[in-house]
Formats: structure tokens, C-alpha cells, sequence
């Protein structure tokens, strides 16, 4: 008699969950992916109007090489499903009293720029990207190779002098102000931690990791918009034969005892296997599809002190009657008061009164996105996540004005005027379409003191069998990491598996 092949469900097609899926299917499982959704991406997702296109999610790509992983444990190349191009200039930055930096990975233009605003900026761009560097390599060591839950397991891989080296009692300030002499350069380096959700002024240090992986290694756009990365894994998958059912929302899980047998979708239909895979995040996932017991219940409390959910956002689509020629693709208008502003997001968790503003234009780098002598602005300003219980709820027609009197105010000029399309997505919207925790973009926020930067393990501390990906998940949020993070719990689920053989 042959040997049946194992099953895995995945509960939602996130970047994460479909990488999981991928990664199972090349380690023998017979896959299922339920999505509630009519398409698969996930908060990596495409709206378009009039003309225009958008990126509803994640804007800019870093770390390709985790993409050309996942494709390569298949046995295709990246290369044959999507188009990666570098950007250049990286980002343009404004600053509140005129300044304007724009951010390279070339070094003799870095240094050129930050020479607007400091005295020694070859000095200090060196220090830092050899400090950044240093940090990212010892996480290819760990972070980026294994599914790590705690100090412990990363003392597994690592040298007493590899954790000093990680400037365990710093924060990302704390490490950017021992190489930078200008605030301008502080603040603009301590965004880099935005790439995660979290507070520069609470995050560990090992994260200016991220300033040697934009500058070192690049940042990227996929032509024909990032959607295409959702479309080329689908393309993957149906080569691979799994099964991808949308508009099948999952009602619960099945257990027998303290084993997941599998899930029930709302319609009831039922479908049975050895793991499931949550692409829903860690505490959503206990409390709408597990059973509500107080051991699930005292589960989630744990957890969420821990374990506290990233900023979310308001986005704004707007299409508009021109060209704003002195925006680049990427543009970050920041705040006069950044300790204030993330002051006000993380410990008030409120609204900023001077909100750092990001706005995207992928038609700079990709004239299909937006009609001829147009622009296709994605805007999106951090907020708090929502919180569960609370009464009180936030204008978001008052804060569209803020963001727009701000945009208008530093450059803009006539902004209001030149809109003919615009859609917005609230912290209720990102909770309703993909159920994070508090509607959060990046799943958990990186805190030295509540998690030491460690998220909730991939494996589940309740349930035999549940697991889980996405950005609550090792290694975290973004692109690269919630990818990463499907194809190191099918490398945890693998190595469970021969330890319960052996």
C-alpha cells in the first residue's frame, strides 16, 4: 500500500502563508490554502481607477534574495516570474525647516548629502554602515536562518562576543546618535526602523541592521507594481498543484484534545490535516478560531503583554491631475519633533499632531501605473494600532485635512486641487480585510524591554500541530521577513517532524 502524503492547511494567503505553502509542497505535504478574501496577497494587494494603479500594501522591496530563496527550494528562478529593479535615489526626504536630503546607496553621494547637514559625514557614514553591517551579519548567522523564539535559542548560535557585538543594552537611537552629529541624520537614520512598526526610542539596536540592507544591499521595485510578487508565488503554486480556494473564510479550528486536526470554513465544509498553518496572526488566530476556554483566554493575555501589535496607518490612494516634479518614487516628509510624534503613537497611542508622511509614486520608476503627465500617490501615515474595547474613535476626514495641510504646506502646492481619484484605507479597514491585531501593518512591535525583539513563536505553545507566520511571527514584518518567516516554520515544522520519528 502506498504511503499517503501528509496534509497541511493554510489559513490565509498572505505572502506568509503562501510562502509556507510553497516551502510544504516542496517538502512532500499536500497543500490547501483558505483564503477569506476574493484574491490572495494579503495587505500586499492592487487598486486601480481612472487610470491609475496602486500598491494597496508594501511599496518597497529589500532583501530580494529571500524571494529568490523561496523560488529556488522549487526549483524556478525568481527572475522568470517577476522584474526587480533597484531604485535610485532611494528615498527623498523633507525635513520641516527646508532641508532636503536624498538618501543613496552610492557612497560618494550619501556623503555629499549628508554633508548638508553635517560636519563629518565621511567619517560618520562609514562608522554607522560598519556598525549596520556588522549587526546584519551576525543575524545571517541566526535570525535569518532559523525560527528563533527567545534568548535562549539565539545563544544556540552564537558567541558571548557575538551577543555584545549586537549592542544588546542600546536602543536604534541609542546607536545612531553614538555615529551621527546632526539631528537631521538621527532622525532620518532612526525611520529605517519603520521598516517593522516600531519605536527607534524602544527598539533594540541589533535593528540598524536595516541601514546597511537599504544601503548595502539596495532597495527594489517589481515592475507592473508589488502585486506582481503575489501573482508570480500564485503562479508558483498552481504550477506546484495547491489547492488555492478563495472567498472561504475559516470559522474555527478542529481538535481532537490538545492536537489540531484540521479547520471548518464558515460554510462548514471541513478539510483535515496533520499541521495547519495560520497566516492569521498569533492572537487574532486564539481568539476568533480557537475555543474560547480560559486557558486560550489567559493564552492571549500572556501574549499580548509581550507582544504588542506594530503602528498601523492611514493610506490614501489619490490620483492627480499632474506631475509633482520634485518627488522621486519614494518621499518621506518628516515631523519636527520626531521623539514627540512617536511619543504620541506608541506611549499616548494617538495620533501624531505632526505626523511623519511617506508618499510613494511608483510611476516614477513604472509609466503603466498612472495616465501620462499624472501621478499616482500612495500616502500613508503611521497611527496607533486600534485598541480592543475602545469607545472612542478617530475622525479620519479630520485627519486627511492634517496630512494634506502638511503635505500642501511643505511643498505641495495645490494638492487638494489636483485630486480626481482617491480611495482610503483606516486601522478598522486593515482589521476587517486581514484581521491583524489592532488593524497593525508589521504584526508585533520590536520593544527592548516588553520582547527584547522576539516575536511570537512560529509554534504553538497550546495546540499540537498549529502553527503560525506573518509578521506577529519570527522574523517579523515587511516583504522579506513575513516571506522568510513561511519558509522557517516549514523548516521547524520539518525538523519537529523527525524529532517525532526518531
Amino acid at each position: 500500500m502506498l504511503n499517503q502524503k501528509k496534509k497541511a492547511v493554510v489559513v490565509g494567503a498572505g505572502l506568509g502563508g503562501m510562502s509556507a505553502a510553497i516551502r510544504l509542497s516542496a517538502d512532500g505535504y499536500d497543500v490547501t490554502v483558505l483564503e477569506k478574501n476574493s484574491n490572495v496577497g494579503g495587505k500586499l494587494n492592487r487598486r486601480s481607477g481612472k487610470g491609475f494603479t496602486f500598491d494597496t500594501g508594501p511599496s518597497i522591496l529589500t532583501m530580494p534574495w529571500v524571494l529568490e530563496k523561496l523560488f529556488k527550494s522549487v526549483n524556478r528562478h525568481l527572475e522568470d516570474y517577476i522584474s526587480v529593479v533597484r531604485v535610485e535615489p532611494q528615498w527623498r526626504t523633507f525635513f520641516e525647516d527646508g532641508t532636503s536630503i536624498d538618501v543613496s546607496s552610492d557612497l560618494p553621494t550619501m556623503i555629499a548629502e549628508m554633508a548638508k547637514v553635517s560636519n563629518e559625514p565621511h567619517g560618520s557614514m562609514s562608522s554607522l554602515l560598519s556598525y549596520s553591517e556588522k549587526m546584519y551579519d551576525l543575524c545571517l548567522k541566526s535570525f535569518y536562518k532559523y525560527s528563533l523564539e527567545d534568548l535562549k535559542d539565539l545563544k544556540k548560535h552564537h558567541t558571548l562576543k557575538d551577543l555584545m557585538a549586537m549592542d544588546p543594552l542600546s536602543t536604534v537611537a541609542d546607536g545612531t546618535e553614538k555615529y551621527l552629529d546632526s539631528k537631521h541624520l538621527q532622525q532620518l537614520f532612526n525611520f529605517f526602523v519603520m521598516y517593522v512598526g516600531s519605536n527607534p526610542y524602544s527598539a533594540p539596536a541589533i535593528l540598524n541592521q536595516l541601514i546597511y540592507v537599504q544601503l548595502g544591499l539596495g532597495i527594489h521595485y517589481v515592475k507592473g507594481g508589488m502585486y506582481e510578487i503575489a501573482e508570480g508565488m500564485k503562479k508558483v503554486m498552481d504550477e506546484l498543484r495547491i489547492e488555492v480556494k478563495t472567498d472561504t473564510p475559516v470559522a474555527h479550528l478542529e481538535l481532537e484534545g490538545k492536537k489540531v486536526t484540521g479547520v471548518v470554513t464558515e460554510s462548514g465544509d471541513v478539510y483535515r490535516a496533520d499541521v495547519v498553518i495560520s497566516n492569521l496572526e498569533a492572537i487574532p488566530a486564539y481568539r476568533n478560531l480557537a475555543p474560547s476556554t480560559g486557558e486560550v483566554k489567559r493564552e492571549v493575555k500572556k501574549l499580548g503583554k509581550s507582544f504588542i501589535p506594530s503602528v498601523s496607518g492611514l493610506v490614501l490612494l489619490l490620483g492627480t491631475d499632474r506631475k509633482f516634479e520634485n518627488l522621486k518614487h519614494h518621499n518621506f516628509f518628516f515631523s519636527e519633533d520626531p521623539k514627540k510624534e512617536f511619543q504620541q503613537i506608541f506611549d499616548q497611542g494617538v495620533p501624531a499632531d505632526d505626523p511623519t508622511i511617506y508618499i510613494g509614486i511608483s510611476a516614477r520608476s513604472d509609466a503603466s501605473q498612472a495616465p501620462e503627465g499624472k501621478d499616482n500617490l500612495f500616502v500613508l501615515t503611521h497611527v496607533p494600532p486600534l485598541k480592543e474595547g475602545a469607545k472612542t474613535s478617530i475622525d479620519w476626514d479630520e485627519y486627511r485635512e492634517l496630512v494634506l495641510n502638511k503635505l500642501e504646506r511643505m511643498g505641495m502646492t495645490g494638492l487638494r486641487d489636483s485630486i480626481e481619484f482617491e480611495y482610503r484605507f483606516t486601522p478598522e479597514n486593515l482589521e476587517e480585510l486581514y484581521g491583524p491585531n489592532g488593524g497593525s501593518i508589521y504584526g508585533v512591535a520590536s520593544d527592548k524591554k516588553k520582547n527584547s525583539g522576539f516575536k511570537i513563536p512560529s509554534k504553538s505553545q497550546l495546540y499540537e500541530g498549529l502553527y503560525f507566520v506573518g509578521g506577529s511571527t519570527h522574523p517579523g514584518g515587511g516583504v522579506p521577513m513575513v516571506t522568510l518567516s513561511g519558509q522557517l516554520t516549514a523548516d521547524l515544522i520539518k525538523e519537529n517532524e523527525l524529532a517525532a520519528v526518531k
